[in-house]
């Protein structure tokens, strides 16, 4: 990591990008009676949280928040787990929320587990979308495509003081 750091985002332009995103899922999804939203564990939770909260504040859509474990180091050692049943799910409409979608790992072992039921749709966000992929997964909802080096990290806070930082 260097010791260089740039904000790439604020609070304020984090904030606008949440509420578009959330807008757009709405947009696609307004026929709807309930949406299951699952935030990868850390981040991609809290970018989840506050996806719900917005279109709550503006839909009559039931909004289901679920936290998806993935062990992001050795996502091969177990399947990830969900805090909702399969059954909760089936027929449903997902959106499965990371923060950085960087090479896709993450994105494509948190689905492994929506594979098994069927789904009415699987959709996918990212607040950052650094496009180095090496596994075959989009995010369907982007707050920002971001060019970066492979060298170069980017950082995420949604608690406190909000920014993104590239470094």
């Amino acid at each position: 990591m260097s010791a260089v750091q740039t904000i790439v985002l604020n609070g304020t332009q984090i904030n606008q990008k949440i509420d578009r995103l959330a807008f757009q899922i709405y947009e696609n999804h307004y026929e709807e009676k309930e949406i299951i939203v699952g935030g990868i564990a850390g981040m991609g939770y809290k970018l989840a949280e506050l996806l719900c909260e917005r279109l709550s504040n503006f839909s009559d859509i039931k909004v289901t928040l679920v936290s998806v474990h993935v062990d992001k180091n050795n996502p091969l050692s177990g399947d990830p787990s969900v805090d909702l049943q399969k059954a909760d799910v089936e027929d449903k409409v997902v959106i499965l929320v990371d923060d950085v979608l960087n090479s896709g790992k993450t994105l494509i072992y948190g689905i492994k587990y929506f594979l098994e039921v069927r789904l009415k749709a699987l959709r996918t966000v990212a607040l950052i979308d650094r496009d180095h992929k090496r596994f075959p997964v989009k995010a369907d909802y982007v707050g920002l495509h971001l060019s970066t080096t492979l060298q170069e990290h980017v950082r995420v806070e949604l608690e406190g003081e909000m920014a993104v930082y590239l470094e």
